[in-house]
């Protein structure tokens, strides 16, 4: 992202970003299905809903600023994949570029005197250290593993959990 965007643009840039990305993971998760991966689907599907989830929070945030915020269209979503492999690493690489974007909206903040907009970065830079070692457990597995039934099992196993309500998350545009 360029330095001489202001903090507010950034995050106009990065609601667009985070929707790409939930189309993204849509887009993989069907893939998954379609591999009969069913496990593996799940995972992406919920992602998918967590990256709408968060250019939600951001959309909110810049509303609750009275910051003008519109929605326009996404930028290119990849759905055609070489393997189960090949698309974990292509999520991977995504989660490490929206870790980037998030990092240079932090920094603009903090460079701005913008406390308020660092304050709310905050809860977004633990969201994708969490999201960035997830995908990067799921590539391992892979790696690991010769047969999918196997990384399918692992992930019943070890990845599927209660779902938690993170009680600190910033509001999502929308939620009641």
């Amino acid at each position: 992202m360029p330095e001489n965007l202001s903090f507010t643009e950034l995050l106009r840039d990065q609601v667009r970003a985070g929707l790409t990305a939930a189309h993204q993971y849509l887009a993989a998760a069907v893939y998954f299905d379609a591999q009969d991966l069913p496990e593996l689907a799940g995972q992406t599907y919920a992602r998918s809903t967590s990256n709408h989830g968060h250019a939600m929070r951001m959309v909110q945030y810049l509303l609750d600023r009275d910051v003008p915020i519109a929605i326009g269209g996404l930028d290119e979503v990849r759905s055609e994949f070489d393997s189960p492999r090949a698309t974990i690493a292509f999520l991977l690489d995504r989660e490490r570029v929206t870790t980037a974007q998030v990092s240079a909206l932090a920094a603009a903040a903090r460079d701005n005197n913008d406390f308020l907009g660092e304050q709310f970065m905050q809860w977004f830079l633990g969201a994708q250290v969490d999201d960035v070692a997830a995908m990067t457990t799921l590539l391992t597995v892979l790696d690991r593993q010769d047969n999918l039934f196997d990384v399918e099992e692992f992930i019943r196993r070890e990845l599927r959990g209660t779902v938690r309500i993170d009680t600190t998350a910033p509001r999502m545009a929308g939620a009641t």
